[in-house]
């Protein structure tokens, strides 16, 4: 019995020893490492639109239509979009049906008024002035304002905006009025 109780003994030493210098050489399976980063963010400029200068039809007679081309560097409506240059907007215009005066004793006297498929440019190069486009959308579609619309690399993008009033023949005398709204945004481009 000594014998198989020192062999008992011996196998157990044995095994101990081997488990031993087999943990002893184990590499860790899994290797940790970590690493910091930064989340950031750049707000860019704001945008800006200006009504630089109203359509303007001037004088207009009794059921005489009166055009402004978009082009006509001195009545012709003028916005100045300002903002990040070469980044992308969109544009929409809000556009009356009609001029209308408050003024006693005309209250609310309307003229038509009409905006054609060619009535506007979008110039990107800066330029403020009707009668000199440079580079973008030219005469365009009021009423659907195409995409891809960028601020100019000077920050300034400008709308040209022409139009037709249609006074009746019995249009009452006054001044007649009425609002181009034009809402601008960042497109994220």
């Amino acid at each position: 019995m000594n014998i198989s109780r020192s062999l008992l003994i011996f196998l157990k030493i044995s095994i101990f020893i081997i488990i031993a210098f087999s943990l002893i050489n184990i590499s860790p399976i899994h290797a940790q490492a970590t690493a910091a980063g930064e989340a950031t963010a750049t707000v860019l400029t704001g945008l800006t639109v200006t009504a630089v200068q109203n359509l303007d039809f001037g004088n207009v007679l009794q059921g005489v239509a009166k055009n402004v081309t978009n082009a006509d560097g001195v009545n012709a409506g003028v916005f100045s979009i300002g903002g990040e240059p070469n980044s992308g907007i969109s544009c929409f215009l809000s556009l009356p049906e009609y001029l209308a005066t408050n003024v006693a004793p005309l209250a609310e006297d309307r003229m038509v008024i009409v905006f054609d498929v060619d009535d506007c440019s979008i110039d990107n190069t800066g330029n403020l002035n009707p009668a000199a486009f440079g580079a973008g959308f030219l005469n365009i579609n009021p009423h659907a304002l195409p995409g891809g619309i960028t601020i100019g690399a000077t920050g300034i993008t400008a709308i040209f905006i022409g139009g037709r009033v249609i006074p009746t023949v019995n249009q009452q005398a006054g001044v007649y009025t009425g609002l181009i709204i034009l809402t601008v945004a960042y497109d994220g481009t």
